[in-house]
């Protein structure tokens, strides 16, 4: 899943969403690189091919997609479906983000504690199981990690200032996207997080780009969608354990007309 996301919505002249995310995962968990899926061509996405669903997404017609896991040990489910499987199928339903949130509402207590973000058109919504409360986000800058939306975990404000800066230039870079999402600086002790793991391992995975032994940064992604219709959406996979860049798949479409 996603593990640092951070987005600014409709605050941008040319651009309704910037987001940058990394994915942090187990280096061993098999995944495939996102494409568009040969049985839902009309979804543009990462696989996780032990779950089958995936962490983010977007479509055709602009509806977008992402999921981080909230960290807390305490949390214990019997058998519980992929978090995954929540980012696909809004993306391949017809409904509103409001109305798909209300229906993952009715099943959250299922899943292990999660992040949901759903957009389209002009509503982007926000969930969390922890929280049980459906937000439609205002015109802001957001970030998200592994608490609820916004919780001030010292690299989503770091991510959040990056991101600020950024917005200041008419053309967003899309290397200054990927330049912020590279940053290893970790949190000092004072300043770490409490979510009930042990103080090393926090201190580990308190930067935007993580790297450790068996679990990191597996990859980056960026997602543009321009007040003129154009989707931009450009992903980096990593060697394990480092940043060194495996592959990179980016894609731009216009947004199908149905969606305008």
């Amino acid at each position: 899943m996603m593990c640092l996301i951070v987005f600014s919505y409709k605050q941008h002249p040319k651009y309704d969403l910037v987001f940058a995310a990394n994915r942090d995962e187990n280096h061993s968990r098999p995944t495939r690189a996102a494409q568009f899926w040969d049985d839902h061509p009309n979804v543009l996405a990462g696989k996780d091919l032990k779950a089958s669903g995936t962490w983010m997404g977007v479509t055709k017609d602009g509806a977008f997609s992402a999921l981080t896991n909230y960290r807390d040990p305490s949390i214990q489910k019997e058998n519980p479906p992929s978090r995954g499987q929540l980012v696909l199928d809004f993306l391949l339903s017809e409904e509103s983000p409001h109305t798909y949130l209300r229906k993952v509402d009715q099943e959250a207590h299922r899943y292990m504690g999660f992040n949901l973000l759903t957009g389209k058109g002009d509503e982007l919504g926000y969930y969390s199981n922890q929280e049980q409360k459906i937000r439609l986000l205002d015109a802001g800058l957001y970030g998200l990690s592994n608490h609820l939306l916004d919780t001030t975990w010292p690299k989503v404000e770091r991510a959040k200032k990056k991101l600020n800066n950024i917005l200041q230039d008419e053309k967003i870079s899309e290397e200054a996207l990927f330049k912020l999402l590279s940053d290893e600086k970790k949190a000092s002790e004072d300043q770490l997080p409490d979510t009930g793991i042990p103080k090393d391992i926090e201190k580990k995975i308190s930067s935007i780009f993580i790297k450790s032994e068996g679990y990191g940064t597996r990859c980056s992604t960026l997602l543009l969608i321009g007040k003129d219709g154009t989707i931009t959406f450009n992903e980096r996979r990593f060697k394990a354990g480092t940043q060194k860049v495996e592959e990179e798949n980016r894609f731009e479409f216009a947004l199908a007309e149905a969606a305008k």
